[in-house]
């Protein structure tokens, strides 16, 4: 029997692969990116360490994808390189009409969830944006720190550098306050 290779997708709490048998070593991570996006760095090096015989652990088929195309494409991949998935204990057989079956209703709801997620997510804010509490990020700097920005790069005597470093902001913040602050038809030269 080949080795255990385990993935999980973070959002706040770690799932405990070790629990299923997974050595820590073996575990690849993505913290802060959604299953609904394929292009994940620790799915890819996972799929990239699993070999033929091993098998790859996911705590639940929504850590690994939340669309079912994706889920899909990758569980007939592993099957396909000699790989077997191990959905929270159970080892997916795509061999099995019982397991297929499964494992597409496991891949339906994953995705049935996040579309709810994303439709619950748009009717709060349309209802926070009508009772005028959705106003955007709040800004980097103040009123009156954007005009003396504004007033300190008129002078000419600040490169834009000297200005990220005396507001502590980005190069992009302090082009975007600049850009707000000129006609349209006079864009800000770049000084660093």
């Amino acid at each position: 029997m080949g080795e255990l290779i385990g993935y999980a997708r973070c959002s706040t709490v770690l799932q405990d692969l070790t629990a299923l048998g997974v050595p820590a070593d073996r575990i690849y991570l993505d913290k802060g990116l959604t299953g609904t996006n394929r292009e994940r760095p620790g799915l890819d090096q996972a799929l990239a360490a699993v070999r033929a015989g091993d098998t790859m652990v996911v705590p639940k088929l929504d850590r690994l994808a939340r669309p079912v195309p994706d889920a899909r494409d990758i569980g007939d991949a592993l099957v396909t390189r000699g790989v077997r998935l191990s959905l929270g204990g159970s080892i997916y057989d795509p061999a099995d009409p019982m397991s297929k079956m499964f494992f597409n209703m496991l891949a339906v709801f994953a995705e049935f969830e996040a579309d709810l997620l994303k439709m619950r997510t748009r009717e709060g804010m349309a209802i926070a944006r009508s009772r005028g509490r959705l106003k955007g990020r709040k800004p980097k700097l103040t009123a009156r720190q954007q005009a003396e920005l504004v007033r300190m790069h008129a002078t000419g005597e600040y490169t834009i550098a000297e200005l990220m470093e005396v507001f502590s902001i980005g190069r992009a913040t302090v082009y975007r306050v600049l850009n707000r602050a000129t006609p349209p038809n006079s864009v800000p030269g770049p000084r660093s």
